[in-house]
């Protein structure tokens, strides 16, 4: 399953330095306006991962359990729930569109540049949802092939349209970096055509049924107890990157383009690690329904093994040339040097990262979603005031807060790692094999 997310997740992080190179081009006020509209980004993270943490959660307990019936009765209402989510998105964005690009923008040409973006990646972003929904779903049962195909579709229509729109090349229209935006919107809107018309013609494991659409309060209640703490987490770091910026605004648009590079590009590198935690949250989750204790516990020492192999590797790439990573995407002097610094010392907590990545989705598995949430909390109290605090010394520099970001994400690491084996302790104690329904199986 890592394999197919792997491939996936390489070519969205083809996708995003591509992005991220033709809007370089436009200036350093578009790449520190894409970034503060790109932001957002981490909203309808948390609220994706809370349906989709959710979806798989249930759908894997019940595909462990042979219960065919009622995976797709979860697959149904959490397609509908999508839909509701990203309309509502959608409206509380537009209104929500100007005060918020003018309050985190550090001048008016940004804020503008902002604005223009958002026109199209606000509708972008509510298309997210049944993509997101549905991708889980597949996920739960262990199908992984056609999700990742029809992103690489949607991606690379992505990276053709860009450029196109971007700059007006040919007939198209030159939309600056609106046009980055409206590639965006075009392409996981035909993701989302096709992805429903996979299930209608090919996918008979989960299936719409309209009788199943009726909201089910008790489904929904079940979603949003393991999905919320999920969702809590991203809430938590847009927390987090907001008292960045708000930090790093004095030092004008240069400081903001370089974080906003720093992040996208610190972004595309976690890639792989994050395509290992999607798949780790299925397996342990159908083998934790089928009550299976030992696989669960082999699950959970090779994710954690393999993530930590993988982030030691990207560590010692991104500390020996951070520079050039940030001058591929912008020549300007300042931006090369702030971006640089910012991944230099992050790069310290890549480890750190990728545990906490793996044992968060060892706890989606297990259906307990909550401390990797009083992890996540424990991490942006020790950040934040002390964070603030430092920015008012005199002689106060950024790497600061770099510094003290590293530390905190150790912190994390080990937090969650001393309540997954408490709760491993707790939860891999079956009594029986009662309450299995025989039934199809599914990929495990």
């Amino acid at each position: 399953m890592s394999a197919f997310m792997a491939v996936s997740m390489v070519v969205q992080t083809l996708y995003l330095l591509a992005d991220l190179y033709w809007v370089g081009h436009l200036g350093k006020e578009a790449i520190a306006a894409v970034g503060v509209a790109g932001n957002l980004m981490m909203i309808v993270l948390a609220l994706t991962q809370m349906l989709g943490v959710g979806t798989t959660t249930l759908i894997s307990h019940a595909a462990g359990k042979k219960d065919q019936p009622q995976a797709e009765l979860v697959f149904n209402q959490s397609f509908v729930m999508s839909i509701l989510v990203g309309l509502a998105l959608g409206v509380f964005g537009f209104l929500l569109r100007n005060p918020y690009c003018e309050a985190l923008s550090a001048d008016a040409a940004t804020a503008t540049l902002a604005k223009s973006y958002l026109l199209w990646f606000i509708p972008a972003l509510a298309l997210q949802f049944p993509l997101v929904a549905l991708g889980s779903a597949l996920r739960a049962t262990g199908i992984i092939k056609p999700t990742v195909g029809l992103q690489v579709l949607s991606v690379v229509l992505n990276i053709i349209l860009a450029p196109l729109l971007i700059f007006g090349i040919g007939p198209w229209p030159r939309l600056g970096v609106t046009g980055a935006a409206l590639a965006t919107f075009i392409s996981i809107l035909i993701a989302d055509v096709l992805m429903v018309i996979y299930f209608e013609k090919k996918y008979h494991y989960l299936r719409f049924r309209f009788p199943f659409f009726r909201p089910r309060l008790k489904i929904w209640t079940k979603m949003l107890h393991i999905g919320v703490p999920a969702g809590a987490e991203f809430v938590l770091l847009f927390v987090y990157i907001m008292i960045v910026y708000g930090i790093i605004r004095g030092f004008g648009p240069a400081a903001q383009a370089g974080f906003g590079v720093g992040a996208r590009v610190m972004q595309a590198l976690f890639l792989p690690v994050v395509a290992l935690s999607f798949a780790v949250a299925p397996v342990v989750g159908q083998n934790f329904g089928g009550r299976r204790a030992d696989r669960v516990r082999h699950s959970v020492y090779a994710g954690i093994g393999i993530a930590a192999v993988m982030m030691l590797v990207l560590t010692f790439i991104v500390w020996l040339a951070p520079a050039a990573l940030i001058g591929f995407f912008s020549n300007d002097p300042r931006v090369i040097a702030f971006g640089g610094d910012y991944l230099r010392i992050v790069s310290l907590n890549f480890v750190a990262a990728g545990i906490v990545f793996t044992t968060s989705s060892v706890f989606q598995g297990i259906g307990n979603t909550w401390p990797p949430l009083i992890s996540s909390t424990a991490r942006l109290l020790l950040f934040a005031l002390p964070a603030v605090l430092i920015s008012r010394t005199p002689g106060f520099e950024i790497k600061h807060v770099w510094y003290l970001s590293v530390a905190s994400q150790l912190l994390q690491m080990c937090i969650n790692l001393l309540l997954l084996r408490r709760e491993l302790r707790k939860k891999l104690t079956f009594e029986g094999l009662e309450n299995l329904v025989p039934g199809r199986a599914t990929a495990t």
